[in-house]
């Protein structure tokens, strides 16, 4: 499937300032960055732009400040591991389109880099404030959007400044876009989809679009409670939100209908608490004791799992298996991991926690694509028009 809009490699950019909204929103430990991922995600982009001469002004948020300067969310430790990565000085403006930041966009030279403080610092830029907007876009003479996981906002900086600059898909956006898109419009079959996590409610529009395109989908983590509640089995202590059971039950009608076949773990691993101490057991089959919590699916249902994800031509993973971050109910988890990692199919990654999962068990660069968006990621996925990206120029 054609991309459809602009690629920042269709622009002219030598001598232009460039203003490059980028996903700098990375956890620290005081003034360290302690996961550089979504920086390094941004490099191609960014080299691409230096090489070619462009005056390069980054932007990008950073946690939720609400419109108040809170330092310890400001951007100057990105800058520092920006420079570290780049090998360049990477110059940090004070402000967010402000005099600073003007003065300083004013000075640069081809192939410099400015960032700009964080853009959450001011409360137009959740609004999509036009002043905002207005402001960011007279720093430059071009935009461009390579910051995917925040594509999914109608901010100041994602959408509002595109539509007062030509605006460009940086090359991190454009492959999340078709790497993405390709899974749901394109895949080689079968098509096999991985769901986990805690909520049917957060998957419900994937699973929906899903049951229509995929020839499997593979239900795991604490999602899978509301599905045995709608069948009528005890589940005990385990996590589950009453209001996902009405769409546990409509996604197992859906199926029953259709040609994609919906699978549950058949054997839980449990524990009396949310707790790596924990006193723990595991069942035969899937009805919890009261007293206990189903925190990991069993050893038979994680081998069934990676077999149905090495025969596949796709695999789309999103969501963990059980509680990984707990090592006694890590194996579900590992064990899926590994197999999507071993897939000789396309296998592609989504969302935070499969992530992080990817990162505990060293397999990140074992799978083919590893997106950089959660909630971005989930709303492509289900078929939606994503502001950040729909805001763009067309090709």
């Amino acid at each position: 499937m054609a991309f459809g809009k602009a690629s920042v490699k269709d622009a002219d950019v030598d001598g232009k300032r460039v203003l490059v909204r980028v996903d700098f929103n990375v956890p620290l430990d005081g003034e360290e960055v302690t996961d550089d991922t979504r920086i390094r995600a941004a490099l191609p982009t960014i080299e691409y732009l230096t090489g070619a001469g462009a005056k390069v002004i980054l932007c990008s948020h950073l946690g939720r400040p609400k419109g108040q300067v809170v330092p310890e969310l400001s951007l100057a430790p990105a800058a520092k591991r920006l420079a570290e990565l780049t090998g360049q000085p990477v110059e940090m403006a004070a402000d967010v389109g402000g005099e600073d930041s003007r003065a300083k966009a004013e000075t640069l030279e081809p192939g410099q880099i400015l960032l700009l403080e964080n853009t959450r610092y001011e409360a137009g830029e959740t609004e999509n404030d036009p002043a905002l907007a207005e402001r960011l876009a007279s720093l430059a003479d071009l935009y461009v959007n390579d910051a995917f996981g925040a594509a999914h906002r109608a901010h100041a900086s994602t959408a509002g400044v595109a539509a007062d600059l030509p605006a460009y898909a940086g090359l991190l956006l454009q492959k999340e876009v078709e790497n993405l898109t390709s899974v749901a419009t394109d895949p080689k079959r079968p098509l096999v989809v991985v769901l986990g996590g805690a909520k049917v409610s957060d998957k419900v529009g994937v699973i929906d679009r899903f049951l229509e395109i995929a020839d499997q989908i593979l239900i795991g983590g604490a999602m899978c409670f509301p599905f045995y509640k709608a069948q009528g089995h005890s589940i005990g202590d385990s996590l589950c939100h009453d209001d996902d059971i009405p769409l546990a039950q409509e996604a197992l009608d859906k199926a029953a209908a259709g040609n994609c076949e919906l699978v549950l773990p058949t054997d839980l691993a449990l524990g009396r608490e949310f707790s790596a101490e924990t006193e723990t057991d595991s069942t035969e089959g899937v009805d919890v004791a009261e007293g206990w919590m189903g925190l990991d699916i069993g050893p038979k249902s994680a081998e069934d799992y990676a077999r149905r994800v090495a025969a596949a031509g796709t695999v789309l993973w999103n969501g963990p298996m059980g509680a990984f971050e707990l090592d006694p109910f890590a194996a579900g988890t590992r064990t899926v991991a590994e197999a999507v990692a071993a897939a000789p199919g396309y296998t592609v990654v989504g969302g935070g926690d499969s992530v992080a999962a990817l990162v505990k068990f060293g397999l990140t660069d074992q799978v083919d694509w590893v997106s950089t968006g959660g909630g971005a990621s989930l709303e492509l996925l289900e078929g939606k028009e994503l502001p950040g990206v729909a805001a763009l120029n067309d090709n």
